[in-house]
């Protein structure tokens, strides 16, 4: 077995763990622990367990004007990032969440756009249009009768959110990331992202009432603090150290058809027509954004 198969094999395994929390997640919020809450545990026990790794790398300062550079980053990649997303999965149903992140590609052109003035053609300018109307119309109109959702249009609404900050995050970390190594970076980022959303959920941390939570209560939310956030992105680096960073963003096209074969096998979700046609919208916007002209290079 060669590197490269290797390596779409652990990025195989991330799109299979990310597709799987949507679910996963779904299931302990907000029966043990609210939304902030959960933030605050994962992101706490993230931060040290990359601040640990460190410890037995070389050490890498920091450039003083960076700072405010990489606690933007956190801002928008970890905090807004991670509280939208729990919050909006708290209202909203696994398979809509799953798709409505799908729309981050589109935002991330758009941010393109306006902050690195990269040229929009068309056929993209169209792609962006289509995309947002099927979240558009996946806010608005893609609740289910008897769904495990509170409040649907909400939670579309956070999650699209979501997505929006997580493209800004990739537009922003563009132009710092390559100055430093990946763990001397993301150390930082968890930790300023830790001090964002410490003040959200603390008071729901606290509230946690840890002895009636059953031992699959434990697992599903180990698999989320340590899963989700530790072993995917240690894939993901080793993924991206191997092949194209296209190839690997690819790979999160198949987030939603994981997401909605695990949600619809363990029964916490359900389709409809209105579901099917925004999510057919939002990867047609997808496919038109991602298209690379024929006389251009593949990257």
């Amino acid at each position: 077995m060669n590197i490269r198969t290797i390596a779409l094999i652990a990025v195989s395994i991330v799109t299979i763990i990310y597709g799987v929390t949507f679910t996963v997640a779904k299931e302990v919020m907000p029966h043990y622990i609210q939304p902030f809450g959960f933030i605050l545990l994962r992101v706490f026990i993230a931060t040290l367990i990359f601040w640990i790794i460190s410890l037995f790398l070389k050490p890498e300062p920091i450039e003083k004007q960076d700072y405010k550079h990489i606690a933007l980053s956190a801002f928008f990649g970890i905090a807004l990032n991670m509280l939208t997303f729990f919050k909006g999965l708290n209202y909203t149903t696994p398979i809509s969440a799953s798709v409505m992140m799908v729309t981050s590609p589109i935002l991330v052109l758009i941010f393109s756009s306006i902050l690195l003035k990269e040229r929009l053609s068309l056929l993209k300018i169209a792609g962006v249009i289509i995309g947002l109307l099927g979240a558009v119309i996946l806010i608005l109109y893609g609740s289910v009768v008897g769904a495990d959702a509170k409040n649907m249009m909400l939670g579309n609404f956070l999650v699209f959110i979501n997505a929006a900050s997580y493209g800004m995050y990739l537009v922003l970390v563009k132009k710092v990331i390559s100055k430093y190594s990946i763990v001397t970076f993301v150390k930082w980022l968890y930790l300023f992202g830790f001090i964002f959303v410490l003040p959200f959920g603390i008071t729901e941390l606290s509230e946690v009432q840890w002895e009636i939570i059953p031992v699959s209560g434990y697992m599903r939310i180990g698999f989320v603090v340590f899963f989700a956030s530790c072993i995917t992105y240690l894939f993901n680096l080793f993924a991206l150290s191997k092949l194209k960073p296209t190839t690997v963003s690819v790979f999160i096209y198949m987030q939603p058809v994981v997401a909605s074969i695990y949600a619809l096998l363990v029964g916490s979700d359900h389709l409809n027509t209105v579901k099917i046609g925004a999510t057919l919208l939002i990867f047609l916007g997808i496919y038109l954004v991602s298209k690379q002209p024929k006389s251009s290079t593949s990257k």
